[in-house]
């Protein structure tokens, strides 16, 4: 198929298959057929002018498909089966049936829209050239993408339907089409042309002598006229074209193959997880303790393979769904999801599953429970309350040491910690952390994310208990008006990182409303209001794992672009601009007056 985005592509089209132009390799002594339309009729021009004019209410946009011609041909095995390598003959009864079909199957599929079909029989196989003007019926408009997909899957799955629907007219002729979802590649039109149409080889000169007095442009006149010439130029170019054709056939078997090996493959491994998901719905036990750790607020230690971290609690996690705590405070463990839950949460079995509940939903208990626990935890359920988020408990005395680690050591602006300190974004508590809130984008607090900075070398990290990630996010607004909705979204890897690289950005954000939100994981994001944010900026850290999360994201959220800081992380960017702001200072004083 090719489309036709210019009336000068329309006339030049037609140019050539109503043989207005001399054709290399096309055969003088054979007619063309017009299936549909009239050989008296204006130029195809005018006939697409005149059928958009009459059946759209819009005039075309500028890079709109006037018309899209459509190559419809089968093989040479089935025009001359007993001989396919005949270029330039075939079994009429065939060539009727086919060119009959086809028309029918034009007609059916596009009415009036098909303004005009040529059966080629000058050349080596019969084929036809089919124009349609693409208009939606419902809009008025012309619509290539409606009618025949536009780019990518949307046109690959309407170009299959297509050639199912041509396959399925053209079988009771014996005629099947390639194999459906193969890897197998089409041949163009513009290829099979080049294929075919190359230039005439000149052969037999010794038979073709000049003629006396015949001039060189009247010996190559008639050279070129001569029907042996030309039917050994139409043998030797099909059998070219046969030989890729074979070649490329043998690829597609291959590829063909593969993808079949594959399939069984899959179906095999997909029997195999069904085998362990009817054995997972036996007990509730059997949900997944690293999906529940996360949701309990743990992370995955990255240096041992099988450990969590998060507030107070080193747990491992063994491959047989059991336990255990390795902080001085706990040193304990059990098995199974419950036991995860009710010692993380401190809370009871019906606390345990009033949470399960709360973060798996009844799909996450249907998974883990027998048909009579799963009605009992229901049942439990919708008793129990839902354990509430309780914010770590404020203490003022420890915000100026919080503050100074904050400005001085992590050099964030004195003025923005004390801003969100006033909104009650950031606060310390009794252990001298740093309390990031974490809200809903309705502004509920959901959660709180802690950084320690006690001593010289704090890595602690963690969420309060009773966090829920996936609903509450440090997040804040900066740039534009008030009242202005928010246009460009930042997405950051820590509360710390998002502060600096607003820092760093302040002076960009007069006019742009930007919200810096903190998603440090995918599973963590708010999908459903990201997917209506046109600027999405992916701020994570300069390394590989940085760059798988914002690969991860890019494939759920297709609009977002990565941004990367220069260092490795945003926090690091800033403190050495800092430094080159006072190295700078130092060597290039300002000016005194005397």
């Amino acid at each position: 198929m090719e489309k036709l985005k210019s009336f000068g592509n329309v006339g030049g089209s037609e140019a050539h298959t109503a043989r207005l132009q001399d054709t290399p390799n096309a055969n003088p002594n054979k007619t063309n057929i017009r299936l549909i339309g009239n050989l008296g009729e204006p130029p195809l021009e005018e006939l697409v002018k005149t059928k958009i004019a009459i059946a759209t209410k819009h005039p075309p946009r500028k890079d709109a498909v006037l018309c899209s011609d459509i190559f419809l041909s089968a093989s040479r095995e089935y025009f001359r089966p007993a001989d396919p390598s005949k270029a330039g003959e075939w079994d009429d009864q065939k060539m009727w049936d086919f060119a009959n079909v086809s028309k029918k199957w034009l007609q059916d599929n596009y009415a009036d829209k098909c303004i005009r079909a040529e059966l080629h029989l000058d050349e080596a196989t019969p084929h036809i050239h089919a124009y349609v003007v693409p208009i939606n019926d419902r809009t008025k408009k012309l619509s290539h993408k409606e009618m025949f997909g536009g780019n990518g899957r949307q046109a690959s799955i309407k170009m299959s339907k297509l050639q199912d629907s041509y396959a399925a007219a053209l079988a009771p002729l014996g005629i099947a089409r390639g194999i459906k979802g193969s890897q197998a590649t089409h041949t163009k039109v513009k290829e099979y042309y080049q294929a075919v149409n190359s230039e005439p080889l000149i052969l037999e000169l010794d038979r073709l002598a000049p003629l006396p007095g015949e001039t060189a442009q009247q010996l190559f006149d008639r050279i070129k006229a001569d029907s042996a010439i030309q039917v050994i130029n139409h043998q030797l170019a099909d059998r070219k074209f046969t030989r890729q054709e074979s070649q490329r056939a043998a690829e597609n078997a291959l590829l063909a193959q593969k993808s079949r090996q594959q399939t069984e493959q899959h179906a095999v491994e997909l029997v195999k997880e069904n085998s362990l998901t009817r054995q997972q719905l036996d007990q509730l036990r059997d949900l997944p303790l690293e999906d529940v750790a996360w949701q309990l607020g743990l992370d995955h230690d990255a240096k041992q393979l099988r450990r969590w971290r998060g507030l107070n609690h080193i747990i491992s996690i063994s491959a047989d769904s059991k336990f255990y705590d390795f902080h001085p405070s706990q040193s304990k463990g059990g098995g199974g999801s419950i036991d995860l839950v009710m010692h993380v949460n401190k809370c009871n079995f019906r606390g345990a599953i009033a949470w399960l509940h709360d973060r798996f939903g009844e799909i996450g208990i249907a998974r883990a429970a027998a048909h009579k626990a799963k009605l009992e935890a229901k049942a439990i359920a919708a008793t129990e309350p839902t354990p509430q988020f309780l914010p770590p408990v404020a203490d003022d005395s420890q915000w100026l040491a919080v503050h100074h680690y904050l400005t001085q050591k992590r050099k964030l602006p004195s003025n923005l910690i004390q801003a969100f300190k006033l909104r009650g974004f950031i606060y310390a508590d009794e252990q001298q952390n740093a309390v990031f809130m974490m809200r809903s984008l309705d502004e509920e607090v959901k959660g709180a994310f802690l950084r320690g900075t006690r001593g010289e070398k704090n890595t602690f990290m963690g969420y309060e208990r009773g966090t829920k990630r996936t609903s509450g996010w440090f997040w804040f607004r900066m740039g534009g008006q008030p009242s202005d909705e928010v246009e460009r979204v930042v997405l950051c890897k820590s509360p710390i990182d998002a502060i600096s690289l607003s820092a760093i950005e302040l002076q960009k954000l007069t006019s742009t409303k930007t919200m810096y939100l903190v998603a440090d994981s995918p599973q963590s994001l708010p999908v459903e209001f990201l997917k209506t944010i046109n600027t999405l900026e992916l701020a994570y850290h300069n390394t590989e794992t940085g760059d798988e999360t914002a690969r991860i994201i890019k494939g759920i959220l297709p609009q977002a672009k990565r941004k990367k800081p220069k260092a490795i992380d945003w926090n690091e960017q800033l403190q050495q601009d800092e430094q080159f702001k006072q190295l700078d200072k130092r060597t290039n004083p300002p000016a005194i007056e005397l």
